[in-house]
């Protein structure tokens, strides 16, 4: 079963055990997806890469949008936003520790062939290939970079 259709199959137990705030969530993510197969260009399914992503994205969103919330001391919409993120996060794959991260990185580099801070791009090309819905970019970066110095 694709995550797609995961997805679909959630919607209705959500609407079932009437959790509006999971459903609006998976409604959130449905919507997405959606718009992600029809886009000009665009295959006609979703693979389940593709469909992580846009929840990864999603779920960046929503806490960036918390955030903003938080300092704007709306704690109610932060609530509401940070209970949809943890809908989003109960899809995606574990993330790495720092300590896998960090494993994961020295192997890149050594395969790189990377000497210094001017083959950060480099590495970066691998690195966010490889370890895709797995690290969190920035980490990737910060990481890549302490490596490399």
């Amino acid at each position: 079963m694709s995550l797609f259709e995961q997805i679909n199959n959630d919607i209705k137990e959500a609407m079932k055990a009437r959790d509006s705030v999971r459903l609006e969530a998976l409604r959130n993510i449905k919507k997405v997806m959606i718009e992600a197969k029809t886009a000009a260009g665009a295959n006609v399914d979703l693979s389940d890469e593709e469909s992580i992503k846009i929840i990864m994205k999603l779920a960046k969103q929503g806490s960036d949008s918390a955030a903003i919330y938080t300092q704007q001391n709306r704690t109610d919409l932060a609530e509401s936003e940070m209970a949809q993120v943890a809908v989003f996060n109960s899809y995606l794959p574990a993330m790495m520790s720092d300590e896998e991260l960090e494993k994961a990185l020295v192997e890149i580099v050594e395969k790189s062939g990377a000497e210094g801070v001017k083959d950060m791009g480099k590495v970066m090309g691998i690195a966010t290939k490889e370890l895709a819905g797995k690290a969190d970019g920035k980490a990737i970066s910060q990481k890549v970079r302490s490596l490399l110095q």
